[in-house]
Formats: C-alpha cells, structure tokens, sequence
C-alpha cells in the first residue's frame, strides 16, 4: 500500500474516550517492549508516528492513527512483563479488554511476538480470548534480524508448535531494521479488508 498520510488521533483509555468509528481498524498487541511501535512505524514509513521506547510499560494509553484516511491503526498498551504495581496492570488489562470486546470497527488484531521468546501464559491466554470472540488474528515475529536465518525458521516452528498455529495462521517473519516482512503485513492486511469488509477496492 502506498502511504499517503499517518497521522496520530487521540490517546484514551475507556470506550467514551474513543474517536468516532468511521473506518476499519486494526490493533495491534503484544507483550510490552515487543516492537509494536516500531512496526506500526516501518508499516507507514514513519520514523515517529508511534512513540518507541526501551522501557518496558511506556505506552500506557490506548493509541489511535488515521492511515491514508481510510484505514485505522490502533497501538495497544504491552502486557507482561513491565515493572509496574499490580493495579496499574489490572487496569492495562481491563483496558485491552474493553477495546478488543467492544469496538465494532476492529477488523484485524496484529499479534506480535518476539521471534527469541516462548509464547509465555499471558500470550496464550489472548490468543484464547480471540479465539473465543472469534476475532481474526495475525501473528508476527518481531526481531528477527537479530537470528540467522536457520535460527528464525528454526525459532517460528517452535512457537508454532506452542501456539498450535494452523495453516492458514502461520506467523510472518519481520524486522523493523531491514524491514523484512513489510510487504507481506500489508499484503495480508489488505487481502484482509477486502474479503471480510470491502473497504478497499479491488
């Protein structure tokens, strides 16, 4: 897809919050530090759009981009292993939940991994969950230029076989540094669109 604007929207937290659904949406989830800005960032080719950080936790708020004014990306707060209380991880949680249980416009969540670690109980859990609303799901292995390549194939059959993929599910392998895989996301994401809504043409 060529990109024509990204732009940030609002940040919220609870539904009220939320920017009018006038288009489909696509979030974007995972584990905290796992590289979901960065992809949100090499898919539109944007070095800032959505902020990155080392710090495992900083994206805390519910993130919404207009991508070409037809398309929404939606960043997620990361789950797992972030150091913060308790509570403030309850609240990430029932954050998360309410978006992905009550938005009627998402059409697509992006669930991203690492490609170095084990699916761990909490990325089990949200694929569950997906399952069970009978939400479509995309996986992505992140890092992936940080492993050779015998290692990442390597690698994606293992955490296949702890996701217990299918064939038609199986997780694309991505870098945001040589940006491998790119083509591949928006490929699958407009196929996606097209034969589940038909927002985009043919």
């Amino acid at each position: 897809m060529k990109i024509v604007s990204a732009e940030f929207i609002k940040s919220a937290v609870w539904p009220p919050q939320y920017p009018k659904a006038s288009m489909p949406e696509i979030a974007f989830v995972g584990r905290s530090n796992v590289g979901k800005s960065s992809l949100i960032n090499t898919l539109v080719g944007r070095k800032n759009l959505a902020k990155t950080s080392n710090t495992p936790g900083r994206t805390q708020l519910i993130n919404f981009f207009t991508i070409n004014e037809r398309i929404s990306f939606v960043d997620l707060p990361g789950y797992g292993f972030a150091k913060v209380s308790r509570l403030v991880k309850k609240d990430w949680g029932d954050m998360i939940e309410a978006y992905l249980c009550e938005r009627q416009s998402l059409c697509l969540v992006v669930f991203i991994l690492d490609i170095r670690r084990d699916p761990n109980k909490d990325d089990l859990s949200l694929r569950d969950w997906l399952q069970h609303y009978r939400i479509p799901y995309l996986y992505i292995l992140t890092k992936t230029d940080k492993l050779s390549d015998n290692q990442a194939i390597a690698r994606r059959h293992a955490i296949e076989k702890a996701l217990k993929t299918t064939d038609g599910n199986k997780p694309i392998l991505f870098s945001a540094k040589t940006q491998k895989g790119k083509d591949e996301i928006w490929q699958f994401i407009e196929d996606h669109l097209r034969y589940l809504l038909r927002y985009l043409p043919q």
